[in-house]
């Protein structure tokens, strides 16, 4: 009877663990790997992990990464059958007014595969980018050297030096205006004169307006000139080509006939050379004749002596 008590009692125990774990519907997690580049001050383990603002599990572990202090490892357990996908970011956030930290999951596309671990890795790792506070104390650090340069440099401007400078030169300016205002009818009347100037111009280039116009009717004009003398100049080329051609054949065919005619008057003008010449030495041998040459001695009208 005593053991069949202790043996309901332990089989009591044990049902009423089950229940309080949850009993047949108890959920199972997947572990998830994340690491931040940034303080994780106020997140402590069993932290909630939230995706899109639902509880999906919660910090399992907190540690620093011993290859780079600079860095924290965070080991997540998420309910199986999150949707954790390649293209899902972890991000710090602040509860309330409470500070309590948790971590905020978001985004993963419908197409995106889902986050799946990787060589030398034990569990998927999930993305992370810098939590808000993180973002402002970067922007407020840079703000700040920002303000130190430029506070370095309103110092160096406003060195004593430089402000005796500027005193010189407020004195300068102070005396230039005093010029100005002494000699203010002096710049009306110059400022009269530009203004009378101006319509002067004006006017003369509205009387240009018809001499340029003139102007360009004369280029025109020259214009026009220079291509009819172009096409003029096209007209005698041709005509020089057909002279040229009428000439050559010409010369081809009428110098043969030339040289015969000019040696025909050479053997004429000897001719009459030599008959000038007989009509001088003989004037009446061109009435009676050529006289004949008397005989010498011993020769007859008949013919040669005998021997």
């Amino acid at each position: 009877m005593g053991a069949f008590v202790l043996l309901l009692g332990s089989v009591l125990v044990a049902v009423a663990l089950w229940l309080a774990s949850g009993g047949a519907y108890q959920k199972k997690y997947d572990r998830y790997l994340a690491v931040v580049d940034e303080s994780v001050s106020g997140l402590n383990v069993n932290a909630v992990v939230k995706y899109n603002g639902v509880d999906v599990g919660n910090v399992r572990k907190i540690s620093l990464d011993h290859s780079d202090p600079d860095r924290v490892i965070l080991l997540f357990a998420i309910e199986r059958g999150t949707p954790v996908r390649v293209d899902t970011v972890a991000v710090l956030k602040t509860q309330g007014l409470t500070g309590f930290a948790y971590v905020e999951l978001s985004g993963g596309s419908k197409g995106s595969p889902l986050l799946q671990k990787t060589a030398g890795n034990k569990y998927p790792v999930i993305q992370t980018k810098p939590s808000l506070s993180a973002r402002l104390e970067n922007v407020l650090t840079s703000v700040m050297t920002k303000l130190d340069s430029t506070s370095d440099n309103i110092n160096s401007i406003l060195s004593a030096e430089n402000q005796d400078s500027f005193r010189r030169a407020l004195a300068d300016i102070a005396v230039v205006a005093h010029t100005f205002a002494a000699r203010k009818a002096e710049l009306d009347s110059a400022m009269t004169d530009i203004a009378h100037a101006a319509k002067n111009a004006s006017h003369a280039s509205l009387q240009l307006s018809p001499v340029l116009t003139q102007i360009d009717q004369g280029a025109k004009a020259v214009e026009k000139m220079g291509n009819e003398m172009a096409q003029t100049s096209i007209t005698a080329g041709k005509l020089v080509e057909t002279v040229g051609a009428d000439a050559q054949r010409f010369t081809a065919e009428t110098l043969p006939e030339l040289e015969r005619l000019l040696g025909e008057l050479t053997v004429l003008s000897t001719s009459m050379r030599r008959l000038s010449e007989q009509i001088e030495r003989n004037p009446d041998g061109l009435l009676f004749g050529r006289t004949p040459l008397r005989e010498g001695p011993g020769e007859t009208s008949k013919g040669a002596s005998a021997p």
